[in-house]
């Protein structure tokens, strides 16, 4: 397995560019590459030219997140104005504007199927769910605090929630939090199973494995990438590599790599039975917020491939074999 570097557009955006994900193929267009930036604007990019499809504008402060439909209809961006906004992908039509104060919403994700939007709530120290057919807030998955802080104790913000994974037949629901521990959930009982451990310092990425729905990866500030046994509880590998944060992990649609983002600039591809990086791609001078593998299928596509950006305001694709 092995990545090349296809085409990177510099100045791909004004400012930092934060988020990226890739909207699902669907009859009538390819798949497209979602990007949100620091620069308030969402951008949609036709691979593998990147060209510039459309940009769409309507927040108010930089976008620190994005997520799109499984159905490649829809697709939803978050902003540091406390607003998530979902839109037609094709017309760019507003169809919902959630209300997320007072929590800044760093990471959110849709359901497998679709029905549910989950929302990282940051400084609310909950995850929200969101339902897509009436968009109604319709449940709260809150982060127990620790018990009984003194009023000197400074816990209580670090039951920030940064990132959320759905697992793939949409049962449970992980969370990463700034203290380094992941919160994993029970969604149809609104129930918390357990807190994996292994970090300790803040979850910043999280992807379950598209073909062992129990296995979760999760990238820390700590410079590590960690493997879960989701339902175990046990932690089954921690890779090291990178020489800073790690901003974002995906994995690849075969299952057998992961991708990470790093503030230490590169993007790596990781081999899972290695358990080793085995390659490094360093085409970005700043750090790299956000990878994002290409989800299978759209007519003739059997290509993979994988996108990055970062805080040098550009986007880079590469292909996966």
């Amino acid at each position: 397995m092995k990545l090349a570097g296809l085409k990177s557009i510099e100045n791909a955006h004004e400012d930092s560019v934060w988020a990226a994900t890739w909207v699902p193929a669907t009859e009538d267009r390819p798949a497209l590459l979602l990007t949100g930036s620091l620069d308030e604007t969402v951008k949609l990019w036709r691979p593998d030219e990147l060209d510039l499809v459309r940009t769409n504008t309507g927040h108010s402060l930089g976008v620190a997140a994005v997520a799109a439909h499984p159905s490649g209809i829809i697709a939803a961006s978050s902003s540091l104005d406390s607003f998530v906004r979902v839109f037609d992908v094709d017309t760019n039509a507003t169809i919902a504007v959630l209300e997320a104060p007072p929590s800044e919403v760093w990471g959110m994700q849709f359901e497998p199927k679709g029905t549910i939007l989950a929302v990282a709530g940051g400084s609310s120290a909950s995850v929200k769910l969101w339902d897509t057919a009436s968009w109604r807030l319709v449940s709260t998955l809150s982060i127990p605090r620790p018990e009984a802080p003194k009023p000197s104790d400074k816990t209580s913000s670090k039951k920030f929630v940064l990132s959320v994974a759905w697992s793939p037949n949409g049962k449970r629901l992980a969370c990463g939090l700034m203290d380094g521990t992941i919160c994993v959930f029970d969604v149809d009982r609104s129930k918390l199973l357990h807190q994996l451990e292994g970090h300790n310092m803040p979850v910043r990425s999280l992807v379950f494995s598209p073909v062992d729905p129990r296995v979760l990866f999760s990238g820390s500030d700590d410079g590590h990438v960690n493997m879960h046994d989701a339902e175990g509880k046990t932690l089954l590998g921690s890779m090291s590599g990178h020489t800073s944060w790690v901003l974002s992990v995906d994995a690849s649609p075969d299952g057998g790599a992961i991708a990470t983002g790093s503030s230490d600039r590169t993007v790596r591809l990781w081999d899972l039975k290695m358990r080793a990086a085995i390659q490094t791609m360093s085409n970005h001078n700043d750090q790299v917020w956000s990878v994002a593998f290409r989800p299978p299928g759209g007519t003739g596509v059997r290509a993979g491939r994988l996108a990055s950006v970062s805080d040098d305001k550009s986007v880079s694709l590469y292909d996966y074999s």
